[in-house]
């Protein structure tokens, strides 16, 4: 008697399952491809412009885009008002924004994912005195504490990565309090505790592991604030000084050739809205695939 041949499937391992709750969002997987096209475009910079981002040339002030009248296809998005290359400029500019939400995000993230351990874990007074520090900050709107921060620090790039990380503390530190006090009093961290597991293994090794997929999310949405938040600086001159090649900066240059050149403004906003959209869908597509509760059959 012929015996039947049993094939088990075998079951997809954790990166396949993410990519593939991931790619159902399609907006996310085009708000990926183009984070990645700017990603590149920012890494390999000095080597994709034209031109050099502080070059200027007198010879074509606030030069037309080539597609306009008057335009030259040496300059493909034109000049600004010293007749600098607004493409090479916004290509610059792409290192500057990605550094800035990177630099804030991970700031943000290792002082709020602590201090949220230390709040969610001890309760107490420890957990009272934190989440009213917290209310604190959050009863100031985001900007206008990032301003006041920021004049107090000096205007500059480094204060404004600093104000900024300070204003998403909060987010992050209400966010793994909520889940550390989920996950405290379940049965594998009461396990772990009478198997005499210490407090710091705890913590960071039996608790924040399993808290990790809503921080990503979180981090992803704080990495766009952090952008717009360093361009609105910039734009208010307190963030990034000229001549750096920052959007924001580009954008308070460019604000009395609004009428005449409408490009030095145009482009520059651009910049802000696709980057800024991209990484949001991203963060939706991150939601759908690190969200068990999301997470469709």
């Amino acid at each position: 008697m012929a015996v039947a041949e049993i094939k088990t499937a075998t079951p997809p391992t954790g990166l396949a399952e993410f990519w593939f709750y991931f790619s159902r969002n399609k907006g996310a997987v085009i708000g990926f491809a183009i984070f990645l096209i700017i990603l590149v475009l920012a890494i390999f910079a000095p080597w994709v412009t034209p031109h050099s981002p502080s070059a200027q040339n007198r010879d074509v002030l606030l030069l037309p885009p080539a597609f306009a009248a008057g335009g030259k296809w040496t300059y493909f998005l034109g000049t600004d008002a010293v007749g600098r290359d607004i493409l090479s400029r916004l290509i610059f500019g792409a290192r500057f924004s990605l550094f800035i939400g990177l630099v804030v995000v991970t700031l943000s993230v290792i002082s709020g994912v602590l201090v949220g351990l230390i709040a969610g874990y001890f309760r107490g007074r420890t957990d009272t005195i934190i989440m009213r520090v917290m209310d604190i900050i959050l009863a100031f709107p985001s900007l206008l504490l990032a301003l006041v921060l920021v004049a107090v620090l000096g205007p500059g790039l480094l204060n404004a990565m600093i104000a900024i990380s300070l204003v998403n503390l909060p987010h992050f530190v209400r966010l793994t309090r909520a889940a550390v006090m989920s996950e405290r009093t379940k049965d594998y961290v009461i396990a772990s505790r009478v198997a005499g597991a210490g407090t710091m293994r705890l913590m960071f090794l039996t608790i924040l592991p399993n808290c990790l997929a809503p921080l990503i999310v979180q981090a992803t949405l704080a990495f766009s604030a952090a952008i717009l938040d360093a361009a609105a600086l910039g734009f208010l001159g307190m963030g990034a000084q000229p001549p750096t090649p920052e959007w924001g900066t580009m954008l308070a240059e460019a604000r009395e050739f609004i009428q005449r050149a409408w490009w030095v403004v145009t482009f520059p906003g651009l910049a802000i809205l696709i980057t800024v959209l991209a990484i949001n869908l991203m963060g939706d597509g991150l939601r759908d695939a690190l969200d068990p509760k999301l997470k469709r059959s």
